[in-house]
């Protein structure tokens, strides 16, 4: 679910209270990255961590949503680290969101997280894209499911939470290996396209504690192609296009 998979990249991408640019960026704004940035859930968390910022779109959400909260970004690719940089200056969101360049699973810093979240490469097997950014973006290489889970049991702190989107697929494989890491499902949401059709996409958190289990369905899109009244409730503080 992302422009560019229909073939529309767009240079610039405006929503209400901010605008990104994603030039030379691997992955562009997506209806995945608009779902997580709208769904995480800090709660009273001071501190979050957005592993493989791209753009720096979920960032900029989450400072949007939580003015409360302080923000490390960390990018692995170069150019996509100078996009997000950029979105990030001009945003009005500047002074809670700080950036950094590199390896997640190489950052040596004691910070732990209350909260963590994540649009990560999803493809484990496959043709990777002939794009050697959007190939990073995309495929699991230089990110593995299993080097995330151990980022997450790493950085998180013992009762914080790590919000998450994938395929779903990819997602219920990810959240049954996490119980090695000692990282429980405390929410999770299938997101389907319409009515009709099955779940493309999985929302969940992953939490070093145990907690009762929420699970929810979302459907995008009615029959007549128009956004359900839930979807619109989700993301209308950010879409143009949503009164």
């Amino acid at each position: 679910m992302n422009q560019a998979d229909k073939g529309n990249p767009v240079s610039e991408f405006r929503f209400k209270q901010f605008s990104v640019t994603q030039d030379n960026c691997g992955m562009k704004v997506s209806t995945d990255g608009v779902l997580l940035g709208a769904w995480a859930n800090p709660k009273q968390a001071k501190n979050s961590l957005d592993i493989g910022t791209g753009t720096g779109l979920l960032s900029l959400m989450l400072a949007q949503r939580f003015q409360h909260l302080s923000l490390t970004a960390i990018e692995y690719d170069p150019a996509a680290y100078a996009c997000a940089t950029r979105n990030v200056r001009v945003s009005p969101f500047a002074a809670q969101i700080q950036l950094r360049q590199g390896d997640i699973t190489q950052w040596h810093t004691c910070t732990r997280f209350e909260h963590i979240v994540c649009n990560p490469p999803y493809f484990t097997s496959g043709q990777t894209a002939r794009d050697a950014k959007r190939a990073t973006a995309r495929h699991a290489h230089t990110l593995t499911h299993e080097a995330l889970l151990h980022v997450l049991a790493a950085r998180l702190t013992p009762s914080g939470c790590a919000d998450l989107i994938l395929p779903v697929t990819e997602g219920e494989r990810l959240i049954a290996d996490a119980t090695q890491y000692g990282l429980h499902l405390h929410r999770q949401v299938y997101v389907h396209p319409t009515p009709s059709k099955p779940a493309s996409r999985l929302l969940f958190t992953l939490s070093p504690t145990t907690h009762p289990l929420i699970s929810d369905t979302l459907v995008l899109r009615d029959d007549h192609n128009h956004f359900t009244p839930a979807f619109a409730a989700l993301t209308r503080d950010f879409y143009l296009k949503l009164p």
